[in-house]
């Protein structure tokens, strides 16, 4: 991609706001009369409360409480209308922005599959909720007498529709897309099962129930199905659950199924509560990114929970359960049983994916020693053979690691716990899809996140179902066959040209090796004052500089007035077709000198697209300009997002204006992407791009191009 700006801006793209100003308002205006259910319940849930005065006023011990809530009591009394009173209703003020809150899965499921079979999750949910409850607490009660938890429960009633809201929730999370649909449904079991086993309210029951019941209907739970990382996940999520109710148990007491709890406010062991929870932050973050150290330290955490719950079992065969909880009067022996019936579950997924936990994080992708990695040298040869993408030359620069597959080499850099694998894999074009899918599993088993930058169609269709792409930039390729400056579209060109003539200015195909130490120097200046007005460093990663340029391989273009000196230059990379033959030239540099010949830009390229052309090349590429994709009417809220991002980076860089300079040349487009995972890994990713493209910026220098944005705003 090109680094530069034309030296003229072309017309202003305020013309465009209305367009997107038009996307925004058609989006929310979508939002709105796609949900009319969702917004309905709001509305007659907010009425109810205004009715009652639970708006602003707890009601749980007004007179017409007991009337309107529902519950085992209730039921007893016949009062049958219960489970619709109480569902539009709130014991207190507080509880209405969390419950409005929660209506984000009945809206999402109204979104996804329809009013109908929202208000059917949302009110059959509610129901087989309330009614199960009652039930199970009636067995218990009946069953066991002396059970205090079940007696206190039973005698509780409960207003609000949260049972039904869970049940929307449950379904909005079957379906979306995948991996997002596990990682939904790890979370909301988590919390639905930790609040029933530790805490164990009325309406903790009536949530699990409802998600239990959109369990067994959808059956969309399947984690046997997943990949690497969802395996990893799921000990990550596992971890962190296991984790906050150790520490969560240790300052708060509990009233749960198993017992109560009792916390000693004068002994809370704060330090050791800090320290745990350090401690239970790096293993989690370790599973996550599959080291085997952490996979070690969480089969011992586990095996020895287990061997406590077991030791406890011993003593209540032995000795009975009466005189065990009496000797621990904390509630201690119920939590531990509790505790150690999760971690029997936790430890048998721990060895079920042990293969998973293999991460060497300084090892090269796909080999155990950095020798057998493949050499600069390696790459030009392969590039040489089977040809490349514009970008290809690219993977040759400083900074690459590659990772050697069955059928081709794949470049990437490794930044913030990500892999960027640069454009598309190298090799013969039949084996590019293999080495696609060897590149994202060698990623994940390192324990890293795989990207695909500036990638190509064909290596997003190769790509595993559920990845996502992005669109990063437009690659602007001119045909050389046959190509003449005639015709009013080529008026700008043409005319640069004909000026050049006119003054004198002539123009040379070279390398930079080849040119006297004079002409070096005058490039090297101009690079240099290029540089030094920037507020960042020199750029990397797909924007090369004049150490890239001295490649023997790589061409510049010159521009040189009557007196010899350099008014501006480019710099062209070889793209190879295969057999050694180059069949077209990727523009690289774009710099000039202040003061000199103004349209050098364009009498440079035309001039340069003019003689590959006589040489018999068959493409040049303009590159990329970020940020400058158009986007079609229906593109949604990515497109707004991109084009307000373009608008805030024009001052400084100028996306949209080098794109539309690029648009004198006549090119057709190949649409670049940005490919990912999914939308958890995309701060990461821009993490690492960053450090890609800026390896050697200070916080000073990132703080002074932000405020350089902010003047330039």
């Amino acid at each position: 991609m090109t680094d530069a700006q034309p030296a003229e801006h072309a017309e202003s793209i305020e013309h465009a706001a209305p367009t997107r100003r038009g996307r925004a308002l058609r989006f929310v205006r979508t939002v709105l009369s796609r949900v009319p259910a969702t917004w309905l319940l709001i509305g007659v849930l907010l009425g109810a409360g205004l009715i009652t005065g639970a708006l602003w006023r707890p009601i749980a011990g007004h007179p017409f409480y007991e009337h309107l809530a529902y519950g085992l009591p209730s039921f007893e009394k016949g009062k049958w209308w219960t489970p619709l009173s109480g569902t539009f209703l709130l014991d207190t003020p507080i509880a209405y922005p969390i419950i409005i809150l929660g209506f984000w899965g009945m809206a999402y499921l109204e979104w996804k599959r329809g009013t109908r079979v929202a208000l059917a999750y949302f009110f059959g949910g509610q129901l087989f909720a309330i009614l199960g409850a009652a039930f199970l607490l009636w067995s218990a009660t009946t069953l066991a007498p002396d059970w205090a938890w079940a007696a206190k429960e039973a005698a509780s009633v409960d207003v609000g529709p949260s049972g039904g809201l869970f049940a929307c929730i449950a379904a909005a999370i079957t379906v979306m897309p995948s991996p997002w649909r596990l990682r939904g449904w790890l979370v909301v079991l988590a919390f639905v099962i930790v609040n029933m086993m530790f805490w164990g309210s009325i309406d903790d029951l009536e949530h699990l129930l409802a998600v239990l019941l959109v369990l067994v209907i959808d059956r969309s739970l399947r984690p046997q199905r997943s990949t690497v990382r969802e395996q990893r996940l799921i000990v990550f999520i596992g971890t962190l659950m296991l984790g906050a109710l150790t520490i969560v148990t240790q300052i708060v007491p509990t009233y749960g199924p198993f017992g109560e709890t009792v916390v000693d406010e004068a002994d809370a062991g704060w330090v050791t509560t800090a320290i745990s929870a350090v401690a239970i932050l790096l293993v989690a973050n370790g599973l996550r990114r599959g080291r085997r150290w952490a996979w070690v330290v969480s089969i011992v955490v586990a095996s020895l929970n287990i061997f406590v719950g077991f030791v406890i079992l011993v003593a209540v065969g032995v000795l009975g359960w009466d005189d065990v909880t009496d000797t621990a009067n904390d509630g201690s022996v119920g939590l531990a049983l509790a505790t150690a019936v999760i971690w029997a579950i936790y430890l048998v997924y721990l060895v079920l994916v042990r293969g998973v936990f293999r991460a060497r994080p300084r090892h090269p992708l796909g080999v155990s020693h950095s020798a057998a990695q493949p050499t600069v040298d390696d790459v030009k040869d392969l590039i040489r053979a089977t040809g490349g993408g514009t970008l290809s030359w690219m993977a040759t620069w400083d900074g690459n690691d590659y990772l050697r597959t069955s059928s081709g080499i794949v470049p990437y850099q490794r930044h913030a716990g990500v892999a960027i694998a640069l454009a598309d894999p190298l090799g013969p074009v039949a084996g590019r899809a293999e080495s696609v899918v060897e590149f994202v599993d060698a990623a994940q088993h390192a324990g890293l996140i795989p990207a695909f930058f500036s990638a190509s169609e064909a290596t997003r269709d190769a790509l595993p179902e559920g990845w996502r792409s992005l669109v990063v930039a437009d690659d602007s390729i001119v045909d050389l066959e046959g190509l003449q400056f005639t015709g009013k579209r080529w008026n700008n060109v043409r005319t640069a040209m004909n000026k050049a003539g006119r003054e004198e200015i002539t123009f040379r195909l070279t390398r930079f090796k080849d040119e006297p130490w004079g002409v070096q120097a005058q490039i090297r200046a101009i690079s240099e004052m290029w540089v030094g007005d920037k507020g960042l460093p020199e750029m990397g990663f797909t924007l090369g500089s004049l150490t890239e340029a001295a490649d023997p391989e790589v061409r510049l273009a010159l521009a040189l007035s009557p007196a010899g000196d350099v008014d501006g230059f480019l710099s062209w990379l070889p793209v190879y077709g295969g057999g050694g033959l180059v069949e077209g030239w990727t523009l690289d540099l774009m710099r000039r000198r202040e003061g000199g010949f103004g349209s050098v830009m364009e009498f440079l390229i035309g001039s340069s697209a003019r003689q590959f052309s006589d040489e018999g090349a068959r493409i040049m590429s303009l590159s990329g300009a970020p940020l400058a994709h158009d986007y079609p009417e229906d593109a949604g809220v990515i497109a707004v997002l991109a084009d307000r991002l373009g608008d805030s980076l024009e001052p400084v860089y100028g996306f949209a204006s080098l794109h539309r300079f690029k648009e004198k040349f006549n090119p057709r487009y190949e649409t670049m992407y940005l490919l990912y995972r999914d939308e958890a890994d995309i701060a990461r990713i821009a993490a690492a791009l960053t450090r890609a493209f800026l390896p050697d910026a200070t916080l000073r220098q990132f703080a002074g191009a932000g405020i350089e944005l902010v003047a330039g705003r």
